[in-house]
């Protein structure tokens, strides 16, 4: 049995690594990629295929000083509303160059906060990405929710749109975390968005809460658990919070010396993930829970699990396409991200070409070093059969490869004729894990803290 000791000894508790939500991981993009193959990879997506769709809205009302995303806030909907104008004219670029045919498997809002926007500007981008492509049969429309920034008339526009997806961020119901992190959100605010929210037929709920939070203990985060299964949500993403205040300016307003130890931050994973093994959730990846009958959990039974830039998915598309300032976009040939800045996404969009500032087009092993790092963090094992035939790797080279991980970890995974697996005992170093066959310069900054 694996100790806290052996953990730290590996470097669990100190080691910063990606969270690889894409390989290579975004600090690796470089200026290479140009609106010109953003473009054309767009071009060369098959007639009548599927793609998912993102619209990214870098707005708030208020800045929560525990986030790290790059949003802005604004006290008037004046920004917002140019913004949006930006991003119709950004879909009709994308209709101009999609191939005929192509319906959405999955469309996801996220932001910042996209209920931000105005039943008006809701109902105008609804109407706009119909006009791009269809939804597939069984397509899936998620939008991020603030529960204090959301009421009916808003959700009435987007349930009549098709969203049957909610995902509504929690991060922790104890008032003085809240007070703390700069997100104050009552337990009633919150339950009464999920009444608003299934009142309308939309089904799915997704739920954020995060843990490493300042003044956060065992009790507290079990209390927030509890509370959060009141809402019996499909899914919950329970993510670790990333303290990095020379990134993210505003967790300077965080004090530091009221985080948790590392060795505290995997007791309060630990408290709240055996809190939802014991309500019958099933443990998908690394940091999700999901219902049984969920789309995530029946894809880890089938070995359709996937990892993309929101996290874990069931969306088996090979093409995410992402509008809006920063977004990122993934396709076979590689990775396009958008100007981060909104000036510079403006300025690119209202001259009539694509915003694409960035990105990595693959070449070498990077896709077969991205499936073993996807199988890693969505299995926990990494089977050769399939390697062997879609990557035309060697079994020598993959035993070698394997034989190299096991041994940087003391020996605690198993090697077998089907592959490698990470015994339960060693998931904590799964992204540590993955890391070792990462063929990149790990000294890149944006990486967080493996628990």
């Amino acid at each position: 049995m694996i100790t806290r000791k052996q953990l730290s000894r590996l470097g669990l508790f100190d080691a910063k690594v990606p969270r690889y939500t894409s390989y290579p991981t975004a600090p690796h993009f470089s200026n290479a990629v140009s609106p010109g193959d953003f473009a054309s990879w767009i071009e060369a997506v098959p007639e009548g295929g599927t793609v998912s769709l993102y619209l990214h809205v870098p707005f708030c009302r208020r800045l929560c000083w525990f986030c790290a995303c790059r949003t802005q806030g604004t006290a008037t909907l004046g920004p917002v509303e140019s913004y949006v104008q930006t991003l119709l004219s950004e879909l009709d670029l994308l209709k101009a160059h999609l191939p005929r045919g192509v319906k959405l498997s999955r469309l996801h809002w996220g932001g910042g906060t996209p209920t931000l926007l105005s039943p008006g500007l809701m109902r105008a981008l609804i109407d706009k990405v119909a006009e791009v492509a269809p939804f597939a049969e069984h397509a899936e429309f998620s939008v991020e929710i603030d529960p204090n920034e959301i009421d009916g008339e808003r959700l009435d526009v987007l349930a009549a749109g098709g969203m049957n997806r909610a995902s509504i961020g929690v991060q922790d119901f104890d008032e003085q975390i809240q007070a703390t992190i700069g997100r104050p959100q009552g337990y009633d605010v919150t339950r009464r968005a999920v009444e608003m929210i299934r009142e309308r037929g939309v089904a799915s709920l997704n739920a954020d809460i995060l843990y490493g939070l300042p003044h956060q203990t065992r009790a507290k985060i079990t209390e927030t658990v509890q509370k959060l299964l009141s809402f019996a949500p499909d899914r919950v993403a329970l993510y670790g919070y990333a303290h990095v205040p020379w990134m993210a300016k505003r967790q300077q307003m965080i004090p530091s010396d009221a985080l948790p130890t590392p060795a505290e931050r995997l007791d309060l994973f630990d408290t709240a993930r055996r809190l939802f093994a014991w309500d019958g959730y099933a443990e998908i990846g690394i940091d999700h829970f999901a219902t049984p009958d969920d789309g995530l959990a029946i894809a880890q039974k089938t070995g359709k699990l996937r990892r993309n830039f929101q996290g874990y998915t069931d969306d088996t598309s090979e093409v995410l396409i992402g509008l809006g300032a920063s977004s990122i976009s993934k396709f076979p040939q590689g990775y396009a991200q958008n100007a981060p800045a909104t000036s510079a996404y403006t300025a690119a969009v209202r001259e009539g070409r694509f915003a694409t500032s960035r990105g990595h087009a693959f070449g070498g092993d990077d896709r077969l070093r991205a499936r073993m790092i996807e199988m890693l963090m969505c299995d926990f094992r990494i089977r050769s059969e399939e390697l062997e035939q879609d990557y035309g790797v060697s079994p020598a080279a993959l035993k070698a490869m394997f034989s190299r991980a096991n041994e940087q970890f003391e020996g605690l995974l198993e090697i077998t004729e089907d592959g490698l697996f990470i015994p339960p005992e060693a998931r904590p170093l799964t992204r540590m894990i993955a890391r070792s066959f990462d063929a990149y310069d790990l000294s890149k900054a944006g990486h967080s803290s493996a628990i």
